[in-house]
């Protein structure tokens, strides 16, 4: 397989798409309106002519085309760096259209120098703007958290305004942050009736009897089952024991450590983070997947490749899965969050967030910006101090978008008192 895939820009499609994108949206995401302010929508066209790095959280496949609406308020387009197996979804049709709209692949877990030179050259570029997501992949589903952010991408920012200088002296980098914020876009009388509906058919699954417990509760009650399940598979004893949290916490790492043993993946640290070891798991089923040469990497065979994405996949389902994250803002956003994560373990269904099907209910996407910053702010400590310097830009921008995940905290609103729960576990 090819491991890089070059952006390309075929006009026809660029305006088949500007012309088509409320019903993309709607009919692949789900997604029924993006909403940006006047003054915002004003700000960003005001961008036209600057060279940016346009940042976004990223929890699902959504982030990518509503970018491709923010250019288009812009009046300008943007460069994609995207993950090199999601070239390859619905057998290569997706490549096919992301490239020739200016996406361009990345491999994590390996200096992919092609995508390097590729994001330095659109930045170099006269007007150029390229869309970065620093949670990088997988995406986490998750609207109302951030994941660890990914430094490199700081110091591809500074690389960037470096190789701008070299034929613009007087030029900048422009940093926009933003954070992209979902709601469910329906009566909260069509939400309860589609809860109870998807609830009760995994409730048939364990056979399980709702009695008059409340949506929290239920949820609660499936997750404890599947905790169950798991701990039966991956023969985990004494779970009665400790509560959700930990049983949950403990059967995520235990997938994800049985899969690093198995194929004995040498750089694999067990003390990290669960989503840190998914990501590293994440870029070796994707290296694997697109048959790169390297002596470290395990050889698999075509059914060991199938096991080794199903159990990360497994192991995505119960990173969100947190007792407390639930419970303490029962919103309908999160319900759905869980839901997506009952249904692929349970069901088999692939979630939104790794390219699978749509959402239950509609959406209404909200977007907000930070003012934007210039890299050449930084660039004079950068010169005598590297490291620290990406760290402090890196820095910034979390808390500019955690600033904007607090302040969309409002758009969304508990369907349940929270923390009316019962022991369950």
């Amino acid at each position: 397989m090819q491991a890089f895939i070059p952006a390309n820009f075929n006009l026809a499609l660029n305006w088949t798409i500007d012309l088509l994108l409320p019903v993309l949206l709607k009919s692949v995401q789900n997604i029924n309106e993006v909403i940006i302010t006047d003054e915002d929508k004003e700000m960003l066209r005001s961008l036209k002519k600057e060279r940016l790095i346009f940042f976004s959280n990223h929890p699902t496949t959504a982030e990518p085309p509503i970018s491709f609406h923010i250019a288009n308020l812009m009046g300008s387009r943007f460069k994609y760096m995207a993950s090199r197996q999601v070239f390859d979804w619905s057998f290569g049709i997706v490549g096919k259209v992301i490239s020739n709209i200016g996406a361009f692949s990345v491999i994590a877990g390996i200096a992919d120098r092609e995508s390097l030179k590729a994001a330095r050259q659109a930045l170099a570029d006269k007007e150029g703007k390229l869309v970065l997501f620093p949670e990088g992949e997988p995406t986490s589903g998750e609207n109302d958290n951030l994941m660890p952010f990914q430094s490199g991408l700081a110091q591809l920012a500074f690389w960037g305004y470096e190789d701008i200088l070299k034929t613009d002296k007087g030029g900048d980098l422009l940093i926009l942050p933003a954070f992209m914020k979902y709601t469910v876009d329906a009566t909260e009388k069509e939400i309860f009736a589609d809860l109870d509906d998807s609830a009760s058919k995994i409730e048939s699954r364990y056979n399980i009897n709702p009695g008059r417990k409340n949506m929290l509760r239920r949820f609660l009650t499936i997750g404890r089952c599947m905790i169950e399940e798991a701990e039966a598979e991956y023969n985990i004893k004494d779970g009665d024991k400790h509560d959700f949290d930990y049983r949950i916490g403990r059967i995520r790492h235990t997938i994800l450590d049985n899969l690093a043993d198995r194929f004995s993946i040498k750089t694999y640290n067990r003390d990290q983070d669960a989503i840190l070891k998914l990501r590293q798991l994440f870029a070796v089923m994707e290296l694997v997947s697109i048959g790169y040469t390297d002596d470290k990497l395990p050889k698999m065979s075509e059914s060991e490749a199938e096991y080794f994405k199903k159990e990360c996949i497994k192991a995505f389902d119960f990173i969100v899965i947190k007792g407390d994250y639930l419970a303490a803002n029962p919103t309908p956003e999160r319900f759905y969050e869980w839901l997506a994560r009952y249904e692929s373990y349970i069901f088999g269904k692939i979630p939104r967030a790794l390219g699978g099907e749509p959402t239950h209910l509609p959406r209404k996407a909200y977007v907000t910006f930070k003012k934007p910053f210039k890299i050449s702010e930084y660039y004079g400590e950068y010169k005598t101090q590297k490291k620290p310097t990406v760290d402090k830009m890196m820095e910034r921008l979390r808390k500019d978008m955690q600033e904007l995940l607090d302040s969309s905290m409002y758009l969304s609103r508990p369907i349940v008192k929270p923390f009316d729960t019962e022991s369950l576990v």
